[in-house]
């Protein structure tokens, strides 16, 4: 049994995303992902102003007046999460930790997904690939989906982004639209996030807390490196310290960025104080004019 507690944030998260898919996010999420093409459904008459390249010929021939095919679009999709649970995400300056935000943005879409008929899956790493759940549809398993995102207690603190995208390509051998969800505290995924963006359509989240980009000026506090238990003593009052750590975590940020764009990865940027559906429906206004 799960506690009261994760019971109410799970109810609350449940809520709020489905107002949000059901108002705003499911025509934006089916205008994005369109599926994989069009498939034969039956065939009718032909009306004037029909394309004339949709002629059955064989069905005019045999009926001795044109009829045309009809095709539907094949809508089905795989939608899969895969979530960073790295200690790094049990940070949180604001009312929410990162894994907090993490779970609701994976609810929005996953809603989003079933919404539309798609199958959802989650796989959640640290420097290892700690949980999968195979994609399927229904709201019972999006609900099970966001509580194991909210409940998951990993085994170890690290960040192996590179052995989780393995993973997702090994199981998982047909296209599916892959959100990535992380924020991206770890290095040489490089070439992993490149082949995996071949196979699969790669949407990277990347979550950020404004402490770290900023430093407030609160004088000596000590700073622990969640993943690996460091603590350094940093001395906030001093501006050159400030400045230093701003410009080290913008250098990061766009490194990460350049990154993306060299791949063509797509990346939504949330912040943990701030709102993330427009975040999400300006990805989604992009891609829809992209099409």
């Amino acid at each position: 049994m799960l506690p009261k507690e994760l019971l109410k944030k799970i109810r609350h998260i449940q809520i709020y995303s489905s107002r949000i898919v059901n108002d705003i996010m499911a025509g934006a999420y089916h205008s994005t992902f369109k599926g994989r093409g069009m498939e034969f459904d039956t065939v009718r008459e032909y009306q004037p102003g029909d394309d004339i390249r949709t002629i059955d010929w064989n069905v005019t021939a045999r009926m001795g007046h044109p009829y045309i095919k009809k095709f539907v679009e094949e809508r089905e999709l795989t939608v899969m999460l895969v979530v960073d649970m790295s200690s790094s995400g049990q940070f949180g300056s604001s009312q929410r930790l990162k894994n907090e935000f993490a779970a609701e943005i994976c609810a929005v879409l996953a809603f989003s997904a079933i919404k539309n008929n798609d199958k959802v899956g989650l796989i959640m790493f640290t420097d290892q690939v700690e949980k999968y759940i195979p994609p399927k549809k229904g709201k019972r398993h999006v609900l099970h989906v966001i509580s194991e995102v909210l409940s998951f207690k990993p085994t170890n603190k690290g960040t192996n982004i590179e052995a989780a995208l393995e993973f997702l390509s090994s199981i998982n051998k047909r296209r599916s639209v892959t959100f990535l969800v992380s924020d991206f505290m770890a290095q040489g995924y490089e070439r992993a996030l490149q082949i995996a963006n071949k196979r699969h359509d790669m949407i990277a989240i990347a979550i950020c807390d404004p402490r770290e980009k900023d430093l407030p000026d609160v004088g000596m506090i000590e700073l622990e490196d969640a993943e690996t238990g460091e603590v350094l003593l940093v001395d906030t009052s001093d501006a050159n310290i400030r400045k230093g750590f701003n410009i080290l975590s913008g250098k990061d940020a766009n490194e990460r960025d350049k990154l993306f764009r060299q791949i063509d990865v797509d990346v939504i940027k949330v912040q943990t104080d701030r709102a993330y559906l427009e975040p999400l429906m300006r990805f989604f206004r992009a891609r829809e004019k992209m099409r």
